[in-house]
């Protein structure tokens, strides 16, 4: 499931857009301001993001060079050409002007999902020796195959996506949820000392390090 990152701090327009992306099978994520993008980024890596420039404390065009290697299409009200063109050559991925037409938002959409930049990236996750092919969920470390379950590899994936992040145990879940429904909190654990067994075993030393009472991240 892709995932859409939602920053607009006006509530109404950010839940039509949680609705309608949705019922198109997206999952949602929203921030209302570009600090609070900003933290949520942190710990979170979305397939793109809908942005609104006018946004309270740090706005959009501060926060649009931060955004790199994810495509971002800005949704804004400001319609002169010269705001679109510093945008685009800012780092945008494409401009959509207030108020728009939904159908045309999701064809956008659509469009840098099919060939976006992150979704290039995200291809091939390498962490110190462990290489992550998303495509064929193909793992290795130091060039030795490892077999993972289903679940493991959600796990894998995810703490790579954030490499320098604590991942909470709440996101986790949350996270795992979508893909694999059959992890449950009392479960993760087993889940993630299986794959730090098995990437020992490989690779010769521990990648994944517990956080007390947070969660985890890689080591």
């Amino acid at each position: 499931m892709k995932e859409i990152f939602v920053v607009d701090d006006d509530v109404n327009i950010g839940n039509m857009l949680e609705e309608l992306l949705t019922r198109e099978g997206y999952h949602v994520t929203r921030a209302y301001s570009g600090t609070e993008a900003l933290l949520v980024l942190s710990s979170f890596s979305p397939d793109l993001v809908l942005l609104d420039l006018m946004l309270p404390g740090l706005d959009g065009r501060e926060l649009l060079p931060k955004l790199s290697g994810i495509p971002v299409i800005v949704v804004s009200a400001r319609v002169g050409t010269d705001d679109k063109v510093e945008l685009l050559l800012g780092g945008a991925a494409d401009y959509v002007t207030k108020p728009f037409d939904t159908k045309e938002l999701l064809a956008r959409i659509a469009v840098q999902l099919r060939g976006g930049t992150a979704a290039d990236a995200k291809t091939r996750l390498t962490y110190d020796d462990i290489v992550v092919d998303t495509t064929t969920h193909h793992v290795r470390v130091r060039d030795q195959d490892v077999r993972l379950t289903r679940t493991e590899y959600a796990i894998l994936k995810l703490l790579m996506l954030n490499p320098a992040q604590v991942i909470t145990k709440t996101l986790l879940l949350d996270r795992l949820s979508e893909e694999t429904p059959d992890c449950m909190e009392s479960s993760l654990r087993v889940h993630i000392s299986n794959l730090r067994r098995k990437l020992r075993d490989s690779g010769g030393k521990d990648y994944i390090e517990s956080v007390w009472g947070i969660g985890f991240k890689m080591k």
